[in-house]
Formats: C-alpha cells, structure tokens, sequence
C-alpha cells in the first residue's frame, strides 16, 4: 500500500481571492496536495512568519505591500523558506533584483502551468540546503571537539611532564646527589688504596653523567629557563642551537621583559623548540633567526632558515604531525601558526592576542616551585 505525499505547506501573498483560488486549482491539477493560507498584508505576514511553510508564493504588488518587501523581511527573519514571485506583469529589472536577494523562482500569472515544477524544484533545493547547513553545522561542532579534545591533549601532556619532571627532581635526583656525596667521603678515605680510590672515581664520574642526564631530561620535560623569562630562555635556546649544530642562530627582540598571561610563556618556548627541530632535522640550513615582539596587543614568534624549504608533499605527510601540533598548541591560548615556505627557506610564525587575557606578568604563569633542577649535584 503506497503512502500518498505530504501536503506542501504553502502561504500565499495575494490579495485577490480569484487569483488564489486559480493558483490552487493549478497545483491539484498538476497532481499535488496543498495545505494553503492566504495573507494580504504585513502584519499577517510578520504573523505567518512564526508558521511552519514549505514555500511562499507572492504577488508582487498588493496594496500596501509587495512582493519584494515580503521577500526582504524573510531573508532578515533567517529562515530558509523558497520564495516564488508570482506577478501580473513584471519587469526584467525587478526579477534579477528578486533573484539577488534570494527569490528561488519568479513568474507570470498568465503562465501557472511552470508554478507545480517551479515548487518542486524550490522545496527540494531548500531541503538540500537545509541539509547541507545541518551537516556543516555538525561538522563544525566535530571539529570543535576535535580541537578542545587536542587542546586538552596538549595540557595534559604538560601537566605530565611537569609531574615527571617533578618526580625525577624529587626522587632521582635527590638519590643522585645523596649518592655522590657518599661517594666523595668513601674517595676522602681511601686514599691510601689506589685502585679503590680509582674505583671510587669512576663511579662518581658515573654519578655525574647521571646527573647531567637528569638534567637534560628534566629541561625537555620543563624547561627551568622559563623562570627566568621567555627572552633569556629564548636566548639561552638560540645560543645552544648553535652550539649544537653549528648553524649561526640569531635571536632579536623588541622588549627584554614582556608582559605575558599564563602559557604563553611555554606555548612559544615550544614552538621555538620544534621549529629549531625541525630545521636541524630537514632544512639543511646555515643560518636561523629567533625574532621575538610584542606590538599592538599581540605576541608575534618568528622562526625563519634559509634552508631547502618545504613542498607541498612534505606539508601533506600523513604522518607530519609536527605543524598541527604547533597549531593546536597556539590554540590552547588563543593563538594560531602561520608558516610560508620556498625553496629560499621557511618561515614559522606564532601569534598570540593579549589584549584579551589582560596585561600579567610571566610569573602569573609560573608554577610554585622552590626549586630548580638546574642546580643538582653543583651545591
């Protein structure tokens, strides 16, 4: 048993009675069932409004009123509801100004036999755009919670580190140093016994390869430089960057001591870390520079070689997680990457509004340590 069709919900804007009854009798003659009202002012339109409707269609002069205000206030309401102009008489300049302001169709009276098509084709497109407004909706709150999940990815991932860090601090590096001590007061009594005092020096070389070990894990893990502020920690960075790689590392800034809200501070220091990563890494570079300003409300990093560059393959790596966890993490205060690459060298950027966060110091971002791993095994 097959259903027969819903009824198309149509309000009709028409002041003639005659004419709306003629609109009627077309569509049941082309074979649809129709559920109509018919308005003839704007105030009973402004009312109608509030109704559910599959299409409208209007005549484009009544008195008072008109078809092209009708569809005006429609657009202004939001509602995605087909709009057909149905006129007497009109001209070629009033139908391409109803089709910009998003009349679906626009007909003569004398030829009614296009309007049944004309709906159908209106109340379909509607739909689909409704759906496609739907999904896109839908994929929007995704992405959404795609990225609040990254964000709270990211902060967890610190808050571990910091924990781990803590950890070996407490416990590893505590045990370290007790140790050493140990050892240079069995070394201060055995001097009489070669081989053990060289035995004895050997395991406190070991001690200290340890603790220098500790010391590195625990910079990784939480960078200690970051107490002192993201300028000298960005400098210490660029001058050990160099160090280690031996590509000439630039750093400049605008301000010795800027002003910065919680985790901005460790977001940039983390963007300088993987950009500088990356071009040991891939950029077969031979000079970098680390520019650091504060202008107009907003933190600017930028990290640029004169590397190999990037393609656009390298960019489309399944597996390149390295820029999207930059972008993710520029998310968590705010922020957003911007990176331009040629076969000149790549350019990293880091921009992160202020204004919004208020102005606060580095050290409303620090956590109440009493102490820095820095120093073990140098007291």
């Amino acid at each position: 048993m097959s259903l027969s069709p819903p009824a198309v919900r149509l309000l009709h804007i028409e002041d003639s009675e005659p004419d709306h009854a003629l609109v009627l009798a077309q569509l049941r003659r082309a074979g649809m069932t129709i559920d109509a009202e018919r308005i003839d002012t704007r105030d009973a339109f402004v009312r109608a409004l509030a109704g559910r409707w599959d299409v409208i269609v209007s005549d484009y002069n009544l008195p008072g009123f008109s078809g092209i205000e009708a569809l005006r206030m429609l657009r202004e309401s939001g509602r995605l509801i087909p709009f057909i102009l149905v006129s007497g008489e009109i001209g070629e300049d009033t139908a391409v100004e109803a089709m910009r302001n998003g009349a679906s169709d626009y007909l003569l009276k004398n030829n009614l036999a296009r309007l049944a098509p004309a709906i159908e084709h209106a109340v379909a497109a509607a739909e689909t755009r409704r759906a496609k407004l739907q999904a896109d909706r839908e994929l929007q709150a995704s992405q959404n919670r795609l990225s609040e999940l990254a964000r709270h990815l990211q902060t967890s991932v610190e808050s571990e580190r910091h924990a781990i860090a803590r950890e070996i601090h407490d416990d590893v590096g505590g045990s370290l140093s007790a140790l050493k001590f140990d050892l240079d007061w069995i070394g201060r009594r055995v001097a009489e016994a070669p081989e053990l005092r060289q035995r004895v020096q050997s395991a406190i070389d070991t001690v200290n390869h340890a603790i220098e070990a500790s010391q590195r894990i625990m910079h990784n893990l939480r960078p200690a430089i970051l107490e002192q502020g993201l300028v000298p920690a960005l400098q210490w960075m660029a001058h050990r960057f160099e160090r280690r790689s031996g590509v000439e590392c630039e750093f400049r800034t605008n301000d010795d001591k800027p002003n910065l809200p919680p985790g901005v501070p460790l977001v940039a220091y983390r963007t300088a870390q993987e950009a500088l990563t990356n071009v040991s890494k891939h950029a077969a570079a031979t000079r970098v520079s680390i520019d650091l300003s504060v202008s107009a409300g907003v933190l600017s990093l930028e990290v640029s070689d004169n590397g190999r560059g990037l393609s656009g393959a390298d960019l489309a790596k399944a597996q390149s997680f390295g820029l999207r966890g930059l972008k993710e993490r520029a998310l968590t205060v705010g922020g957003w990457i911007d990176l331009s690459s040629s076969s000149t060298g790549t350019t990293v950027i880091l921009s992160v509004p202020l204004d919004s966060w208020g102005a606060e110091s580095d050290a409303a971002g620090r956590d109440n340590d009493d102490h820095d791993p820095s120093r073990w095994g140098t007291e």
